[in-house]
């Protein structure tokens, strides 16, 4: 797949088992809807683990930058519904990064994804940028893949950690992410396992310290999906 925009919000948290029925309605049916009414957010999707029961991925692609601070979203994190007050403390192990697209290369929506969470050893962050950008643009012409994907977290300057922030506690945050996605699961896994490996990631300029997880797609939604109550 594509990315729309140049900006995104990726996450992961894990939800124990007897809470994810009602985290998947509240999820699909209240908090995706809520967000895709913010003006800059153009799509959400959710993804669940292949690797871990318990585990998510929701990323939120968005128009520009800017959106990250703008009044319709800071208003939301700050004033979560009911529902979502009731709902952000099981988001357990949160990791939650604001980032800019440094490259995007694919098209259409995959159902299969690998996110891989990354940093550059010292000094190599120009290196590493540009191998890995290399190594992505190829990777969409695959078999079985459909997109390649380099976010680079940014953190926004706000004055206070916001209200949802306060509910769930402490999130971390990652540095760089490199999302890839295919229609044959067997194929994203072995784009990560060879081409993307932890040792090839280090001879492009990577750190030891990387985190990679294999998805499959629950939900997606855009501001035109979503239904306004007359």
């Amino acid at each position: 797949m594509s990315l729309l925009g140049t900006a995104s919000v990726a996450m992961w948290w894990n939800i124990r088992p007897d809470q994810r029925s009602e985290f998947g309605d509240w999820h699909s049916h209240e908090h995706f809807p809520e967000r895709m009414s913010i003006p800059g957010f153009r799509r959400g999707s959710r993804w669940t683990s292949d690797l871990d029961t318990q585990g998510f991925f929701v990323l939120y692609e968005l128009d520009h930058y800017g959106a990250l601070t703008s009044s319709g979203y800071l208003d939301r994190l700050n004033a979560p519904t009911p529902w979502s007050q009731k709902m952000m403390p099981h988001h357990l192990n949160m990791v939650r990064s604001q980032c800019r697209i440094d490259a995007s290369f694919g098209g259409g929506v995959a159902t299969s994804l690998a996110t891989i969470r990354l940093s550059p050893a010292a000094g190599c962050e120009n290196g590493l940028k540009a191998a890995l950008i290399e190594a992505l643009r190829a990777l969409p012409a695959q078999p079985g893949l459909t997109g390649a994907h380099l976010l680079v977290t940014e953190t926004p300057r706000t004055a206070s950690q916001t209200t949802e922030q306060k509910i769930r506690g402490s999130d971390a945050v990652a540095d760089w992410i490199v999302l890839v996605s295919g229609y044959e699961p067997q194929a994203v896994a072995d784009t990560v396992a060879n081409s993307l490996s932890a040792p090839n990631l280090r001879a492009m300029g990577a750190d030891d310290n990387q985190t990679t997880g294999r998805y499959r797609l629950a939900y997606t939604m855009t501001p035109q999906d979503v239904v306004i109550a007359q």
